[in-house]
């Protein structure tokens, strides 16, 4: 059973792909039900120790192991860890759709990420405000950006807030080893 950050990382080296939080949904196993850390109690303040564990090595788990360990999101929305040679082999040629097929809120968000960082929530209102959509809509286009492996999130733990760029811009080889594009 996991207890750190170091153990974290051996876990999802070994399991190639896992879950953030456990779902039936899915088949892959998660982080959250092979951490030994306890829950939070009944009048306990704040998350406990477990959910705070979680939730802070999401951001530190890509943030000091960025050529090894890759956060994004899989098909039904899912926060995965991957270990980064199964991105690159196994999942992102599967998962990579050209933003030309993802609807017009998702352009659109793109087009600003192209250009500049955004964090969610400016992201959201700018989108909200330009694009005409509604929350929903805003969630899913970024939910879909992330899962068609088009933006990810910057690893690095000094943003207290996801900040998002192009996939491309992180991972420029793997970019070019499956995508022909001219940009």
């Amino acid at each position: 059973m996991i207890e750190t950050i170091e153990q974290a990382y051996h876990f999802i080296k070994k399991v190639k792909i896992c879950t953030i939080f456990s779902s039936d949904k899915i088949e892959h196993t998660s982080l959250w039900e092979n951490i030994d850390l306890p829950e939070k109690q009944p009048g306990e303040k704040g998350w406990g120790e477990k959910m705070t564990a979680v939730w802070t090595w999401k951001t530190q788990l890509p943030a000091m192991y960025p050529n090894e360990i890759f956060y994004g999101k899989i098909k039904g929305g899912f926060a995965v860890f991957m270990y980064m040679d199964y991105m690159i082999h196994n999942h992102f040629h599967q998962a990579y759709k050209d933003i030309q097929t993802l609807d017009s809120p998702a352009q659109h968000m793109y087009s600003k990420i192209l250009i500049e960082p955004w964090d969610t929530t400016t992201l959201r209102k700018v989108a909200m405000r330009e694009v005409s959509c509604t929350k929903s809509q805003f969630d899913t286009a970024l939910k879909n950006l992330q899962i068609t492996m088009n933006i990810v999130r910057i690893n690095d733990s000094k943003f207290e807030r996801d900040t998002w760029v192009p996939f491309k811009e992180l991972y420029l080889d793997v970019w070019q080893q499956y995508v022909n594009d001219k940009n």
